[in-house]
């Protein structure tokens, strides 16, 4: 299927609907085709956790530098072992030791400390028994054992982390560990929100019992910004063409916008009818997944926009599987996966088949099972906060006993 090609504006309606997997690629390689690097700034690693790595990083020596003991112990020749030896030193971390070890001797090491020139093995201390400066090892040893080579992690002037790689703690510590204490990064991109409804009041206010107030927006946020984006909330957009509109032409501004509500069929949805006046390409308008189904993706004025189903469990969810990956891709960001691990049912679960469907659920804290949370419908909330992850329910599958597989996308 080509997703490079957009619907032409008076045929939109006519879109065939897409799977869950046709609608994600469709975003990814759409984004991916048409992106553009951002711009780099230069930051210090204090910050640069999250970030979008924008250079290629080598080891600026070998690491380890000197090979090094693994192990607190002996540092021997293992020609001489099984047997008696004279200990001759002691070598640290932090220190080298002056001497050789030569036939019949050992020098005493801590984990991480240079092996001594001569040696070619470490035995641990808890192989050894030790009398003033003479060490008794009963067992023999391999050459090499417990020893990491000069150069073995990475070699000097080895690429060790890549361009559109998102920093981790783990990347953090290379950098800091190769003398960089400044990286360069691509800019968070700026990721407009927009709510759309009459119903919908500020957070602060107290609502009529007709009004609620707007989570969706917050929720957003709060996941933009976990992704990678600066988020802009922009004033909800009210059920006019007029005033959604000029809400629209502001989010335009950014460099991804995000609409909750307005993208279904009823009479005062006018969501799609204004970014169809603003000269919108629409790549697809409906994707076969619960909840989320009505999911509008295109792009506008050369930005990239969905329209999110206005539910708060559909506004989550759809951000998480769809809009999250155009946000990394326009963070620089290279590989985009999405996490959906296995776990057993810890009691039987059916659905109607036809839908992808992703349901609020309980993951157990080794990763292992998983409960469906009792739920009533894309606008319950409690039930969203009480679950940690989202069942994954296949679409051409109606029966789960308990104690299969399934899949689940943890928040």
């Amino acid at each position: 299927m080509d997703y490079g090609q957009a619907a032409p504006l008076d045929r939109i309606e006519t879109v065939v609907p897409l799977t869950f997997s046709e609608a994600r690629d469709a975003v990814i390689q759409t984004v991916r085709a048409a992106r553009q690097a951002p711009a780099v700034e230069e930051i210090g690693l204090e910050g640069a956790g999250g970030r979008v790595l924008a250079e290629d990083i080598a080891a600026d020596r070998d690491s380890p530098a000197v090979a090094r003991s693994v192990r607190d112990g002996y540092a021997v020749r293992a020609i001489d072992l099984p047997g008696e030896l004279q200990v001759i030193g002691e070598v640290r971390a932090g220190e080298r030791f002056g001497g050789q070890v030569g036939p019949g001797q050992a020098v005493e090491i801590m984990t991480g400390a240079p092996v001594p020139e001569g040696a070619d093995a470490v035995v641990m201390v808890e192989y050894s028994k030790r009398a003033n400066d003479l060490v008794r090892i009963d067992g023999s040893a391999e050459p090499h054992q417990f020893i990491n080579p000069q150069g073995c992690e990475a070699a000097a002037h080895e690429t060790v982390l890549h361009s559109g790689k998102r920093l981790d703690y783990a990347d953090i510590a290379m950098l800091a560990a190769f003398g960089r204490g400044q990286v360069k990064v691509y800019r968070q991109p700026a990721v407009a929100i927009i709510a759309t409804g009459d119903e919908i009041v500020e957070v602060e206010q107290l609502p009529e019992e007709f009004q609620i107030r707007n989570s969706n927006a917050r929720s957003l946020a709060a996941q933009v910004a976990r992704a990678g984006g600066t988020p802009q909330l922009l004033p909800v957009a009210r059920d006019t063409v007029e005033h959604t509109r000029e809400m629209i032409e502001r989010g335009l501004a950014a460099d991804l916008l995000l609409l909750s509500g307005g993208v279904s069929a009823g009479k005062y949805d006018v969501v799609e009818e204004v970014l169809a006046g603003l000269g919108a390409e629409f790549f697809f308008d409906r994707v076969l997944i619960q909840p989320g189904q009505p999911l509008v993706f295109g792009r506008a004025r050369g930005k990239f926009f969905f329209g999110l189903p206005g539910n708060p469990a559909s506004t989550m969810v759809t951000f998480e599987i769809f809009a999250r990956a155009a946000l990394e891709l326009l963070a620089g960001q290279e590989e985009i996966g999405l996490h959906m691990p296995l776990a057993r049912l810890t009691r039987e679960f059916h659905h109607r088949i036809g839908l992808t469907r992703f349901l609020p659920a309980r993951l157990s804290a080794d990763g292992g099972a998983v409960t469906p949370v009792e739920w009533h419908g894309s606008g319950d909330i409690p039930a969203l906060t009480r679950a940690n992850a989202y069942l994954v329910a296949d679409a051409d599958r109606a029966e789960y006993p308990r104690g299969e597989l399934i899949r689940v996308l943890p928040k």
